[in-house]
């Protein structure tokens, strides 16, 4: 794993352009080894599952401790506290596998998804077409992503700060200023639920696999769980507990919190 740790100035600039564009695509954050080693926890999960073309498998962190690893990784996190602020939480995480499918067949697990803006029914509040970033999901890329169409997840930059409606919801049609994010196997994708963004079909000869890990305010109930399972608490320290919800008995902490109950605040940069 990449263990360096990430300069201001990299920070800064990794911050103008997720701010300007709305995502941004970090390279070579995991390691080879990291890689293969969850892309061998995968082959062993899916094994146990029913044969699919397409595999969404919720609350990841629970399945294994190499993917709760990835939950405070040195790289991605210090990033996300000075994006959405230091009392923030694990919101989601949900690996999705996409397997060749040129004839685009329907599945029960969504082999892609149209057009769309992530958030509750009904959505975030919004003023003047706009809504603000709820929660940042990093995405870790984990097979060979640096082509177009093999299931690569859409985008349309800008459109998390401008009133957008898209002319069509439909993700096989192409969108005026619509980009493909690439990426290899231990890049990461960041982009906030605000983002128009589809999961495009996957016509390619290769597999998808990549590793949603969102991250909220930690006054927002989180997807993957109500209250963290003894297991992800055991032996976690101060930040895992922060991220995985546990930071005080008394709930009005959770919206007013004090410095000591939320340890991020210790990456949050002073204001440039």
């Amino acid at each position: 794993m990449n263990e360096a740790a990430v300069n201001e100035p990299e920070i800064r600039d990794w911050m103008e352009q997720f701010q300007e564009q709305g995502y941004l695509v970090i390279p070579n954050v995991l390691s080879a080894e990291k890689v293969k080693r969850l892309n061998g926890i995968i082959d062993e999960l899916v094994a146990g599952e029913e044969e699919s073309l397409a595999y969404n498998i919720y609350n990841s962190v629970e399945r294994h401790p190499e993917f709760a690893d990835l939950m405070d990784n040195p790289t991605i996190l210090p990033l996300i506290v000075n994006l959405l602020g230091y009392n923030i939480q694990l919101h989601i995480s949900h690996l999705t596998i996409r397997k060749p499918n040129p004839t685009e067949a329907k599945t029960a697990t969504s082999s892609f998804i149209n057009w769309h803006q992530d958030g509750p029914h009904p959505q975030f509040p919004s003023i003047g077409g706009l809504t603000s970033t709820y929660y940042i999901k990093a995405c870790f890329i984990l097979s060979d992503m640096s082509e177009p169409n093999r299931g690569n997840t859409k985008v349309i930059p800008g459109s998390h700060k401008q009133p957008y409606n898209p002319t069509h919801k439909d993700v096989s049609q192409q969108l005026d200023g619509e980009v493909q994010v690439c990426g290899k196997p231990g890049d990461v994708f960041i982009f906030p639920q605000n983002l128009w963004h589809a999961g495009s079909p996957n016509r390619s000869n290769f597999e998808r696999r990549q590793l949603f890990i969102g991250y909220s305010p930690i006054w927002m109930r989180p997807i993957d769980y109500h209250v963290a399972s003894e297991e992800l608490l055991k032996d976690a320290d101060p930040i895992r507990r922060q991220l995985l919800g546990v930071i005080s008995d008394n709930k009005f902490n959770y919206y007013v919190p004090k410095d000591e109950m939320v340890p991020l605040k210790s990456m949050k940069l002073e204001q440039g």
